[in-house]
């Protein structure tokens, strides 16, 4: 088995599924070498409709080189109302070329078509009674192209042993005719991607670990400082600055402004050392963490579940367990029947415990796409599997001194859980294009990382995914 990037294993992915040689190359050396268009599973009535019982207009949005957030700023500027008037289903790379969902609440339908921005075209849909909110959508569609590649004749040993991985059967018996065009069925681990960490100091699901413990104080010392080798040294300097001496002032005066979310923990301890005794407790440290925005909040225990499932899904890759089908013990969930046709998606809060009498029952449903072998995202509500499956994550929280009980925290901090499918399954199209790049097309249930994918055909540094 292939030893994964040293930066990958810091965050659970042990290892590549393919033993073939990867075949190099990066992406985005532009945005239109990155599309991403959503995968709608959302159905809006007509724009005629009455505005009192269908407040929000629904776009189609097409952005070139714009983070959602940014883009959801301008778009509510232009139109003179408050930021959270807008909203989307899913964020997306700014990167890259992207069609999505946005809805604006109470807004003139001919206001939102009129607006003019850059590398944006708005296409009205419709009203809708309630604004699209994150995750309504049911997937999201991908064509790649992978520039510089220096050995593009390692896609089909790639492509053959991701085949055998999706079904289990054994790769030699599995051919893929060179230059064949024609999508196939691969399959891989279905890892939380490098971004969900960080994608140049991979730390979110360190602070995420911390906060579980109970330590406030090493959560914000692990954002805050904790420098990272791909960090410009003014950077390096000033977090290690902080980790060294904890004065919160001299460190506020040293981080460049750019690290926004790092320089609001320093000035809440500020203000907490000036209105206090000088001395900071764990209230302090939790208000310090409390200062950044509670989508981040909940990201660092987020990052943190994401990387025990990544430890598990490693372990159970080494142990040679199967993720196309079950074993005694495993936990699977059933396939969302309101899923639009040709994707996927599992509905985690359908879910079964595999005992022995019920593998064979349950193995069928899975090669049909209607049950998927699951993991855990821990949390409060989490019941961990029996059986081997169930070693594997009694064994990676009790490495990581975790608990589902440890879940049970003050604000954004607490999650009940849930639980995800370990195996990412997909049709995929691989493409010879001009000067030996590779294109790549293929459709992902949400939740799911392209890059996930693409990593075991480049097997490259995760900074050139």
């Amino acid at each position: 088995m292939r030893e994964a990037h040293p930066v990958e294993r810091a965050v659970g992915m042990a290892h590549y599924v393919s033993d073939a040689p990867g075949v190099g190359g990066h992406l985005r050396e532009s945005p239109a070498d990155f599309r991403v268009t959503e995968v709608e599973a959302f159905e809006p009535d007509p724009l005629d409709a009455d505005a009192g019982a269908y407040p929000n207009v629904l776009a189609r949005v097409t952005l070139r080189g714009w983070d959602t957030n940014d883009f959801a700023s301008e778009l509510s500027d232009r139109l003179g109302i408050s930021r959270e008037r807008v909203s989307w289903a899913g964020t997306k790379d700014k990167h890259a070329v992207t069609t999505q969902l946005f809805s604006v609440a109470k807004a003139d339908p001919e206001a939102v078509r009129a607006v003019e921005i850059r590398d944006a075209e708005i296409e009205l849909l419709g009203r809708t009674g309630r604004p699209v909110l994150f995750g309504d959508l049911a997937g999201n569609a991908f064509e790649i192209t992978v520039r510089g590649v220096d050995a593009p004749e390692h896609a089909d040993a790639i492509t053959a042993d991701l085949r055998a991985f999706a079904s289990g059967d054994d790769a030699s018996d599995v051919t893929t005719a060179d230059g064949d065009t024609e999508p196939v069925t691969v399959g891989v681990p279905n890892y939380f991607g490098q971004q969900r960490f960080g994608s140049k100091r991979p730390v979110t699901h360190e602070v995420g670990l911390e906060i579980l413990r109970g330590n406030w104080k090493g959560a914000v010392l692990a954002y805050v400082g904790n420098p990272a080798d791909r960090e410009p040294e003014s950077t390096r300097k000033a977090r290690q600055f902080a980790e060294e001496t904890e004065d919160w002032a001299g460190a506020l005066d040293r981080l460049p402004k750019r690290l926004g979310f790092e320089r609001s923990m320093c000035h809440r301890l500020v203000e907490r050392q000036e209105d206090g005794t000088g001395a900071l407790d764990d209230e302090d440290y939790r208000a310090a963490l409390e200062a950044v925005p509670s989508n981040l909040q909940r990201l660092f225990v987020n990052a943190a579940q994401s990387y025990a499932f990544n430890r598990m899904l490693s372990e159970r890759l080494e142990r040679g367990l199967p993720f196309h089908e079950p074993v005694a013990g495993d936990v699977v969930c059933f396939a969302d029947a309101d899923a639009p046709e040709g994707v996927a998606l599992p509905d985690a809060d359908r879910t079964q415990r595999v005992t022995e009498d019920r593998v064979s029952t349950v193995r069928r449903h899975c090669e049909r796409g209607r049950a998927f072998v699951t993991a855990p995202l821990v949390g409060t509500e989490t019941e961990l599997a029996d059986g081997e499956m169930g070693d594997i994550e009694r064994a990676v929280l009790e490495d990581l001194d975790l608990d589902p009980a440890d879940f049970d925290l003050p604000g954004e901090f607490e999650s009940t859980g849930t639980r995800r499918a370990v195996l990412l399954r997909t049709d995929l199209a691989v493409t010879r294009a001009a000067d030996d790049a590779l294109a790549f097309a293929f459709t992902l249930p949400k939740g799911s990382y392209a890059t996930v994918v693409l990593r075991e055909y480049l097997k490259c540094d995760p900074d050139d995914l």
